[in-house]
């Protein structure tokens, strides 16, 4: 018996014309559309002349459900996955269904597309030679304060989504870490009100403090380059005790420590563990 194959289909982020030939006709082949939401997706196949069976494949669903599909993976049937819009898996359910496949040596068919994330990045001017996609930044909490400073450490252009109901605070959290960073923000990438918004952070918090945000927001970071500041013994016990009091692990104050003095990381991480002995 044939042994089935799982396509992983981008679409449009926006504008339908950004759907390839190539992926209407492996959605055309395929004998289920995998769906992160059905009714959207319904939309889309019914614009495009296509009636496949839709089955929803949202993070709840995968964390339940991943063996059955294999199963029918493995014995021949056609699956093509699909997200709301872009690039599925990139910040959006699919990545254990995909090493499931993997591991099971399932074919598995990667087609290229849509994706705000290079769609953003392209457009920003940034240096675009490395970067850093960091996805949703956490709501709250320790583990926001924790990416935020990793977020102002790293000397990498950076790339995250952000909701608009969120999207003010963390203008104004981000200006206070990194005020002279560029920043450039992507609003409703390749639709018709598409908007882009650049200057130094600083200045566009300000600007836009009162601003009521509204669809699809991708926030672009400049490279963030400084000198490494020489600091002594005290001063970096000083700053592990207050990157230590934000949430942050010892491998992550190490490393944004390493980015902004002249102590190599892995000096940095030994002197935390060794002042907690």
């Amino acid at each position: 018996m044939a042994r089935g194959r799982l396509v992983i289909v981008p679409t449009p982020i926006g504008n339908l014309e950004d759907m390839s030939a190539r992926a209407r006709r492996e959605l055309d082949e395929a004998d289920v559309v995998l769906a992160e939401d059905t009714r959207r997706t319904r939309a889309l196949l019914s614009h495009l002349g296509i009636h496949k069976p839709l089955e929803r494949l949202d993070a709840q669903v995968e964390r339940r459900d991943v063996d059955e599909l294999i199963a029918r993976l493995a014995s021949g049937t056609r699956m093509a996955l699909v997200s709301d819009a872009g690039t599925p898996v990139v910040s959006d359910p699919g990545a254990a269904l995909v090493r499931a496949a993997a591991q099971a040596e399932i074919e598995i068919c990667a087609l290229p597309g849509a994706s705000a994330v290079t769609t953003a990045l392209a457009g920003s001017g940034f240096a675009a030679d490395r970067f850093r996609f960091v996805g949703y930044l956490p709501r709250s909490g320790g583990d926001r304060r924790v990416a935020l400073a990793l977020i102002a450490g790293t000397e990498e252009t950076v790339v995250f989504f952000e909701a608009p109901q969120r999207m003010a605070r963390t203008l104004l959290e981000c200006a206070e870490l990194m005020p002279s960073r560029d920043i450039a923000i992507a609003r409703e990438l390749s639709k018709l009100h598409e908007e882009w918004i650049r200057g130094p952070l600083e200045g566009v918090a300000k600007e836009q403090s009162a601003r009521e945000w509204q669809g699809e927001l991708t926030v672009v970071l400049a490279p963030h380059r400084h000198e490494r500041a020489r600091i002594s013994e005290e001063e970096l016990d000083t700053r592990i005790d207050e990157l230590a009091a934000r949430g942050m692990r010892p491998r992550d104050i190490a490393k944004a420590l390493a980015l902004e003095s002249d102590w190599p990381s892995r000096t940095i991480y030994a002197r935390i563990t060794a002042r907690r002995k």
